[in-house]
C-alpha cells in the first residue's frame, strides 16, 4: 500500500493520512479544532501536535467554540501549565481569541464551513503531486484566505498555517499522485455538505 512520504515514518501519522487528512470537512467543530491544531503546529512537526491531539480536545472544550470564547485569564493560567498541550502562551490565547472571531464569521455566513468553501466555490482543489517535493509551504489561496482571516481579527492564521488548514480539511487535496489516498479523497469531494 503506498502513502504519502510524509507520513511513513510513524503509525499516528499515517491513521490520521489514512482516516482524515484531505477529506472535506463540514462540520464547523471540525474546522475550529484544526484552526487550533495548525496554529500549535507552527515551528513545530504534525507529529508533536497529533499525540497532544486529545488533550487539546479536553482542554478547549471538546472544541466548542462558545465555551472556548469565555475563557478568562485564570483559564489561561491552567493551560500553561498543562502538559496535554502545547504550553504555548500566544498559542493558547490565540485559540481563545479566535473563539470569538469564529462567532462572528458563523453569525456573518451562517457556518465557518461556508465562509471556508466559498473560496473555492465548494470545490476540492486536486493538486497533481509526485513527489512531497512538489508541494509549496503556501498559495496565492492561501495567501487570500489568511489575508481575509486577519481582516477580520483572526490570529496565528498566516499563509503557511492556512495552507495547512486547507489540506487537513479536503479544501486541497494534495495526496501524492501514487497514494492510495489520493482518488477516494478526490472522489469524497462531493460527499454531502454539513
Amino acid at each position: 500500500m503506498n502513502r504519502c512520504a510524509w507520513c511513513k515514518s510513524n503509525s499516528l501519522l499515517q491513521e490520521y493520512h489514512d482516516k482524515e487528512w484531505g477529506v472535506p470537512v463540514h462540520d464547523d467543530k471540525r474546522h475550529y479544532e484544526f484552526l487550533i491544531l495548525e496554529a500549535a503546529q507552527a515551528g513545530l512537526s504534525w507529529l508533536t501536535v497529533l499525540k497532544r491531539r486529545q488533550g487539546y480536545k479536553k482542554a478547549f472544550a471538546n472544541y466548542d467554540w462558545n465555551k472556548v470564547a469565555k475563557y478568562d485569564s485564570k483559564k489561561i493560567k491552567q493551560l500553561i501549565k498543562n502538559p496535554d498541550i502545547i504550553r504555548n502562551r500566544l498559542k493558547i490565547e490565540s485559540a481563545i481569541h479566535n473563539a470569538k472571531e469564529f462567532q462572528k464569521v458563523r453569525e456573518e455566513f451562517g457556518n465557518f464551513d461556508k465562509y471556508l468553501w466559498n473560496f473555492v466555490q465548494n470545490k476540492t482543489i486536486n493538486n497533481s503531486v509526485r513527489t512531497m517535493k512538489d508541494l509549496p509551504a503556501k498559495t496565492p489561496l492561501s495567501d487570500d484566505v489568511s489575508k481575509d482571516l486577519k481582516r477580520r481579527g483572526f490570529k496565528f492564521v498566516g499563509s503557511t498555517v492556512i495552507y495547512a488548514h486547507l489540506q487537513a480539511v479536503g479544501i486541497i487535496n494534495d495526496h501524492e499522485n501514487t497514494c492510495f489516498r489520493k482518488k477516494p479523497v478526490s472522489r469524497s469531494q462531493h460527499a454531502a455538505r454539513g
